[in-house]
């Protein structure tokens, strides 16, 4: 197909193109040092971006701990939605995962959010249980998702 999207593990040079896909992304979104300290300093947290021509355009954020991977966010720039970027963003993710001895991966997708749902569904994720009051900016509950690798 020609695409020009590349995946590699992100930078600390990376950071104002996260911050700036997280910020377009979500209410409530997470700080420049929250992602230094994901980047640099947690041992158990890996980050791949995806890239259209070297820019930044998608981060998926995976901690590995023991035999278990734990997705803490993804996101796609709003303008390049739509293109199944976020599919082929987790389908990385799960090789990454895989490729350190994951054998399960989970998530938290908002109840509401049924577009993520069904691409996690699509993945193999299947609904494991709620949190309730998950998400700090309004209170939503989130839908537990899992998935055997």
């Amino acid at each position: 197909m020609g695409e020009p999207y590349t995946f590699r593990l992100a930078k600390v040079s990376d950071i104002d193109d996260i911050l700036g896909i997280e910020q377009a992304s979500f209410a409530v979104p997470w700080s420049r040092e929250a992602f230094y300290r994901e980047i640099v300093e947690n041992q158990f947290a890996q980050y791949l971006v995806i890239e259209d021509s070297f820019q930044p355009v998608g981060y998926c954020g995976i901690w590995l701990v023991m035999d278990e991977a734990h997705v803490t966010n993804i996101a796609i720039l709003p303008s390049y939605r739509g293109r199944k970027l976020g599919e082929m963003l987790m389908r990385e993710a799960i090789k990454l995962a895989k490729m350190h001895g994951a054998v399960s991966m989970t998530l938290e997708a908002r109840v509401s959010n049924h577009v993520a749902q069904n691409l996690y569904k699509k993945l193999g994720f299947e609904a494991g249980g709620i949190r309730k009051n998950y998400y700090s900016d309004n209170g939503e509950d989130a839908l537990v998702m899992w998935v055997e690798l």
